[in-house]
């Protein structure tokens, strides 16, 4: 039986990086990956958060995630950059192309995050730890960024691989080597143990992933049910799912954003969605996508949260035929109280090169040309460069959300 090889590749602090590699190309001579800074939103907001940091702002105890507000306070001369999604977006499709040349068999686990398929090709780029030198070197000259790269006999263990040391490394955990290189670790760092499940396994005294996988499985389900069987698996380096060319399809797409203030009036309320649903409809078109199902979902000043949703009459990514649902279905819920938090999901896609039109639309290829002349004057010249002119001398911001999501994109999974 063939021994399967397979990489995973993983970019090394990816939206930090690849906005460094974008400033030093635009003439800047400083290195956001040399200095403390992170890519994150606007520190005004109450919804800015560190979304990538810099070895150096680590230093500082910086967390992902944490708000920007905190990093600023454990750092005050920390660089904060906005982030860039159609760049990010770019440098992954950019990587992806060069990842084809070594497998025809890859798989984007995340946007920055990539399976490749090495076995039976050692003949073509020598054995897996020269090819997967070759591979970081050729990233790094090409595209001006690092990658860390994990080899191992199923996705999981290349998954695990390449979380050792960092950066631009290349490390292996083929199933003889477990038992040194895996079980000593700690619990926690193992795929699909979070916070919750670790608490678990601490009260358990289970600490390491080497006493989680001498465990017996049947103890593990008593108070984990089927995720103790997983993860006792993983613990054991059990995995066998294929490398996909294909993703798994796109179940949802959603934008949601948390109001610096509390909305109060229908206008604000209206303005909010108009932006929530301009950014959706733009990832919606990138996508090649039409959806038919819209749900509005909204969270109050006492943190209550419910939504409505609509079945539309046919498949769309028009942004003024979707906000106008979204604007029914606010209607319909709203209490009148104060509003913090505001998202809207779409559902049920088709592709959007082929799918059928409605009698009832007004002039559906004058707001197809329209949306795609906003999205190409959008991508050239920002997303601010064009909006509504409600949003003139407004607090609100034209364009809402945006932050991507797993759910999101069909290539973002959490599942191997």
């Amino acid at each position: 039986m063939t021994k399967r090889v397979i990489f995973h590749i993983d970019v090394n602090s990816a939206y930090l990086s690849w906005e460094a590699v974008y400033q030093l190309q635009q003439g800047s001579n400083v290195d956001l990956r040399e200095i403390p800074s992170v890519v994150g939103g606007d520190i005004k907001k109450r919804s800015g958060i560190v979304l990538a940091k810099s070895i150096p702002a680590k230093k500082y105890n910086i967390k992902t995630g944490e708000t920007l507000f905190s990093a600023k306070l454990k750092c005050p001369h920390l660089v904060i950059v906005p982030p860039r999604y159609k760049l990010y977006m770019d440098c992954s499709a950019a990587m992806g192309e060069i990842l084809k040349k070594y497998s025809p068999s890859i798989q984007f686990f995340s946007i920055d995050e990539v399976f490749l398929d090495y076995t039976n090709l050692e003949r073509h780029f020598g054995p897996p730890e020269m090819a997967a030198n070759l591979i970081k070197d050729d990233i790094k000259k090409t595209l001006g960024f690092t990658v860390n790269i994990g080899i191992g006999s199923n996705k999981l263990l290349a998954k695990m691989a390449s979380e050792f040391e960092k950066p631009d490394k290349v490390h292996t955990l083929f199933t003889e080597e477990i038992p040194s290189k895996l079980w000593p670790l700690p619990v926690d760092e193992l795929f699909m143990v979070g916070s919750k499940t670790k608490e678990k396994l601490l009260e358990k005294n289970i600490k390491t992933i080497g006493q989680l996988a001498n465990t017996n499985p049947n103890f593990l389900y008593s108070f984990l049910k089927s995720h103790g069987i997983l993860i006792w698996n993983y613990a054991n380096g059990r995995e066998n799912s294929p490398v996909r060319n294909e993703s798994l399809p796109m179940k949802c797409l959603g934008n949601s954003t948390t109001i610096p203030f509390d909305v109060t009036t229908k206008e604000d309320a209206h303005k909010i969605l108009m932006g929530l649903t301009e950014n959706l409809c733009f990832r919606l078109r990138n996508l090649k996508k039409c959806a038919s199902v819209v749900s509005v979902s909204i969270k109050n000043n006492l943190f209550e949260h419910y939504s409505h949703q609509k079945k539309l009459s046919h498949y769309t990514n028009c942004t003024k035929i979707i906000l106008e649902s979204v604007k029914i279905l606010f209607a319909e819920m709203w209490n009148r109280e104060p509003i913090r938090q505001m998202g809207i999901q779409l559902t049920d896609f088709c592709d959007s090169d082929f799918h059928q039109l409605s009698f009832f639309d007004p002039d559906p290829i004058k707001y197809k040309h329209l949306d795609n002349a906003i999205d190409k004057i959008r991508l050239k010249y920002g997303k601010d460069s064009i909006f509504p002119s409600c949003y003139l001398h407004s607090k609100i911001n034209p364009l809402q959300g945006g932050v991507i999501k797993e759910e999101d994109y069909p290539m973002m999974s959490s599942i191997l």
